[in-house]
C-alpha cells in the first residue's frame, strides 16, 4: 500500500485523474489524498503561498519522500494489530458477529439494521482487498446514520451499534477537478500556518485518545486538516483471506460499528459548503434530494465563487485569468449520497466547468439557464393539468395523481435539459457570451418540451373529448410558456422562431 501511494505522489502531475467505482468512492479517495498531504507537511500556509502553488504547479515529491519514510507496517491493511484504517479492538468478535464484506459497500449496505432480513450480507463472495479498502475509506466520510448489525451486548459496548452520520453523509461535497491528480490535490488544500500532521492511521495507535462504546460521547475536537481528512467514521474490521494463484489478498468477513464523532467547526471544517436556505428559514450546507438534480443547483456554486463567500470559493475568485481561453482549467465536481431515512439509495453528481475570471458570466448562464427550464417545467405541469381537467371530469381523489402522471412531461423534460445546460456553462466558461449562448438554449428546451407534451396527448382518443384535451393542454403550454411570470429570455422568443 505504501509503495503504490509513493508512486502515486510521484507521478501526480502525469496522472489525468484518479478512479473510484462511484462518485463517492472518489471523493473519499482524494479526501485520503489530501490527509497524506497534510500529515507530510506538504500544503500550502496562507491563500498567497495556495496561489503560488496553484500556478506554479508546485511538485507533491515530499509527499513521496516522506511515505519512503515511513514503516511498511504503517500501511498494512491487514496488520493484527493496527491494521490501517480500522479498530484491532473488533479482532475477539470477528468470527462470531461478522457478516460478508458486503457490508463493506455502502451500495449493498442497506441501512444496516441487525433485525432486518439481509441474508445478501452473509453471502460468502469475497472482495478484492483494494476495492475493500476504497469501500472502507467512502464508508468512513458518507456513512449514514442507523442502528448497526453488531452486537454491542456481546462486543464493545451498546453505544457501538449507534452509527453516525459521516461528516459528508448529509450534505453536497465539492470539489475542483484540476487537469491532472497533482492539480486537484493542489487546488482542494486549504491553507493553513497550524501543524495539521495527526493521521489517523488506526483506531489503536496515535496521539487521538480514542471515544469508547459504553456511551455515546460528545464530538471531540479536530486536530488540523489531516485528522479531518482521515477520520475514522465507522469502526471497520476485515479479515483477509490469502488470494489464489498468487493473485491479491480479498476480504471475506467483516465487521463494522460506530466510529469518531467531530465537533466541526464550519468556517474551517466546511471550507467547499454551499449554503442553502430550507424551507423553514434554516441556513445549512446542500443537500441531496431525490426530486432535484445536482445542475440546478450550478448557480448556487458559481454565486458563492462571485460572491467570495470563504473557504474555496474565495480562493477561486482570486486566480488570475489564464491567457488561454480555448479551454477552461478545471471543473467544480458535485457529489451528495441519497438516501431513504438510513438507507442509501443512490449517488447524485454533476461536473461544473470554472475558469478564473468567468464566475460572473457563469453565474448569469446558470442561474438564465435555469430559471428557463424552471418555467418550461412549470408550463408542461399547467399543459397537464389543463389535459386532466377535460378527460377525468368527475375523479376520485385517490385517482388524481395517477390521472396526472398520464400527461405530466416534467420528468422527461428535466433529463434532456441537462446535457444542453452543460454545452451552455462549457461554453460561457471557454469565452463566449452569455447573451450570444442562450437563444438557442431556450429554443432547444421549447422545441423539446413541446415534443415530450404531444407524445404525452397521443394517448388521447381522437374524439371529441379527446381532441378538446390536446387543444386544452397546448394552449395552456404556449399561454403558460410567456406569461408575465415567465424569465425574459422566454418573452423574448420571437414568433415563429421555433
Amino acid at each position: 500500500m505504501g509503495q503504490n501511494l509513493t508512486g502515486l505522489f510521484s507521478r501526480a502531475d502525469e496522472l489525468v485523474d484518479i478512479h473510484g467505482d462511484t462518485p463517492g468512492e472518489k471523493v473519499a479517495l482524494v479526501e485520503f489524498l489530501l490527509a497524506l498531504c497534510y500529515a507530510s507537511g506538504a500544503y500550502p500556509t496562507s491563500t498567497e503561498e495556495w496561489q503560488h502553488w496553484v500556478q506554479e504547479s508546485h511538485p507533491l515529491g515530499e509527499v513521496s519522500s516522506w511515505l519512503a519514510r515511513q514503516p511498511d507496517d504503517d500501511w498494512d491493511l491487514f496488520h493484527r494489530e493496527r491494521p490501517l484504517g480500522q479498530n484491532a479492538l473488533l479482532a475477539p468478535f470477528l468470527e462470531e458477529h461478522s457478516t460478508g464484506p458486503a457490508q463493506l459497500v455502502i451500495e449493498s449496505a442497506g441501512d444496516y439494521n441487525q433485525f432486518a432480513d439481509h441474508h445478501h450480507l452473509d453471502h460468502p463472495d469475497p472482495l478484492p482487498a483494494a476495492n475493500a479498502f476504497r469501500a472502507m475509506l467512502t464508508q468512513h466520510v458518507f456513512g449514514l446514520s442507523g442502528r448497526g448489525r453488531i452486537s454491542g451486548k456481546a462486543t464493545l459496548g451498546p453505544a457501538v451499534t449507534y452509527l453516525a452520520t459521516g461528516r459528508l453523509g448529509g450534505r453536497i461535497r465539492v470539489l475542483a477537478l484540476g487537469r491532472t491528480l497533482g492539480h486537484t490535490l493542489r487546488l482542494n488544500l486549504v491553507p493553513t500556518a497550524h501543524e495539521p500532521r495527526v493521521l489517523n492511521l488506526t483506531w489503536t495507535a496515535g496521539p487521538i485518545e480514542r471515544r469508547g462504546f459504553k456511551a455515546k460521547p460528545p464530538g471531540r475536537a479536530v486536530r488540523g486538516y489531516a485528522d479531518l481528512h482521515s477520520y475514522l467514521g465507522r469502526s471497520v474490521l476485515m479479515r483477509p483471506r490469502p488470494g489464489l494463484g498468487g493473485e491479491e489478498a480479498v476480504v471475506d468477513r467483516v465487521l463494522i460499528g460506530a466510529g469518531e464523532l467531530l465537533e466541526l467547526d464550519p468556517e474551517l471544517h466546511l471550507q467547499d459548503a454551499v449554503m442553502s436556505v430550507t424551507r423553514t428559514g434554516v441556513e445549512k450546507p446542500l443537500w441531496p434530494s431525490p426530486t432535484r438534480d445536482v445542475w440546478r443547483e450550478a448557480h448556487a456554486l458559481y454565486a458563492a465563487v462571485e460572491k467570495e463567500s470563504g473557504g474555496l470559493y474565495a480562493r477561486l475568485a482570486k486566480l488570475p485569468k489564464e491567457r488561454k481561453a480555448d479551454r477552461h482549467p478545471f471543473d467544480l465536481l458535485a457529489v451528495g449520497l441519497l438516501s431513504n431515512k438510513s438507507t442509501p439509495t443512490g449517488w447524485v453528481t454533476s461536473v461544473f466547468p470554472f475558469a478564473p475570471g468567468q464566475a460572473p458570466a457563469l453565474y448569469q448562464a446558470s442561474l438564465r439557464g435555469s430559471q428557463v427550464a424552471e418555467h418550461v417545467a412549470r408550463s408542461l405541469d399547467r399543459a397537464a393539468y389543463a389535459a386532466w381537467a377535460i378527460t377525468y371530469p368527475n375523479p376520485k381523489p385517490a385517482d388524481k395523481k395517477a390521472q396526472l402522471a398520464r400527461f405530466d412531461a416534467r420528468g422527461e423534460q428535466w433529463k434532456a435539459t441537462e446535457e444542453p445546460f452543460h454545452t451552455l456553462l462549457l461554453d460561457v466558461a471557454e469565452g463566449a457570451m452569455v447573451a450570444d449562448c442562450m437563444p438557442g438554449y431556450v429554443e432547444w428546451l421549447v422545441r423539446t418540451a413541446r415534443e415530450f407534451l404531444d407524445t404525452r396527448l397521443d394517448s388521447l382518443p381522437k374524439n371529441g373529448p379527446g381532441l378538446r384535451a390536446r387543444a386544452a393542454a397546448r394552449r395552456s403550454f404556449e399561454t403558460e410558456l410567456t406569461s408575465s411570470r415567465a424569465p425574459a429570455d422566454l418573452t423574448e422568443l420571437k414568433e415563429g422562431a421555433t
